[in-house]
């Protein structure tokens, strides 16, 4: 893959050890991810080397750069962050939000830490795979029109949680229980997120799954990907079928922030390195209640209420929003 790479200042900045460079009359300088020179720091995560000949280009006619790096994590994407002056942060970021295929975010030097254990509490549904399970079993059901427009509803942030939960669950009565086993032996898993939860297991991060779906699907992702918790809501089966009801606590919105803050007291997790990351309007209490909550192609509420977002790429950007000070 690296000998694609045709770009002579990214060839530097990714391959070379070299302290500096003359590109194209102008020079850069090199730091690394550990010494930092400024607190201003702006990270730009990429796929592919072509997006490289786009973001010299930029970088370029960026007069305020102090200096860059390469930032490498394990999942396969490519990232460099630049040392800037506060005042053109802003400018410089929308510049390189103008790319596409990129995603571009502040790391400020009190941020979550890769190299401390932490937590990540994930949405599934839409987050962690890419389907809501309950429109799936819909159309298994013969009702996904009708139940897919009270979810849309739903993520918007239209409709009460509950309410709606318990008015979808209701249109799966009589269906097979069958169905169920079914959908969790192909659920598509969103893309990065294998890698991600790798990574993070890595270092001695906790993984935990808080759904407003329903536990077969979370159970069946808690063991495949070896995770440390899962909750969901308790679909209830008799003879064989749904009966259109769920049983115990709903795992709403709040149940979501509460999970956060009594998974990071049960494994003693530091202040600053609880994360949460979700799609939904129905995560905004669970990114509010992280230190750091993650809008992952999410609708605009969460968006708003996110101190991350990830819009373009897979979840394999998320170790590149943290700091690794090793």
């Amino acid at each position: 893959m690296e000998s694609q790479r045709q770009n002579n200042l990214f060839s530097w900045i990714h391959e070379q050890t070299a302290s500096n460079i003359e590109y194209q009359g102008k020079r850069f300088q090199r730091h690394f991810e550990a010494n930092a020179t400024t607190a201003s720091r702006l990270r730009i995560v990429y796929q592919c080397h072509t997006t490289e000949v786009e973001l010299a280009q930029v970088l370029l006619g960026v007069n305020t750069l102090n200096s860059i790096a390469s930032i490498t994590r394990h999942s396969g994407l490519h990232c460099i962050e630049l040392c800037l002056s506060e005042t053109t942060l802003s400018e410089v970021k929308t510049r390189f939000n103008a790319l596409e295929g990129v995603e571009v975010f502040t790391v400020a030097n009190a941020h979550p830490r890769l190299d401390i254990p932490g937590l990540l509490v994930m949405d599934m549904d839409s987050t962690a795979i890419e389907i809501e399970c309950i429109d799936e079993l819909a159309i298994m059901a013969g009702v996904g029109a009708e139940v897919a427009e009270v979810t849309e509803r739903a993520m918007q942030g239209e409709l009460d949680f509950e309410q709606s939960l318990r008015a979808r669950v209701a249109k799966l009565a009589g269906a097979e229980a069958s169905i169920i086993d079914n959908l969790c032996q192909r659920l598509p898993l969103m893309p990065g997120l294998t890698e991600m939860v790798s990574e993070l297991q890595a270092n001695r991060w906790r993984l935990v799954l808080a759904s407003g779906g329903f536990t077969p699907f979370v159970g069946h992702l808690k063991q495949l990907l070896n995770l440390d918790a899962a909750f969901a809501n308790e679909l209830v089966i008799e003879d064989g079928k749904l009966i259109g009801e769920v049983r115990g606590e709903v795992v709403d919105a709040q149940f979501k922030a509460d999970t956060v803050l009594g998974a990071a007291a049960k494994w003693q997790i530091s202040n600053g390195q609880r994360l949460a990351i979700g799609d939904g309007a129905n995560d905004i209490p669970m990114v509010e209640a992280a230190d750091f909550g993650i809008a992952f192609h999410a609708k605009p509420k969460l968006v708003a209420a996110a101190d991350g977002v990830i819009m373009q790429l897979d979840l394999r950007v998320l170790p590149y929003m943290l700091l690794d000070l090793r």
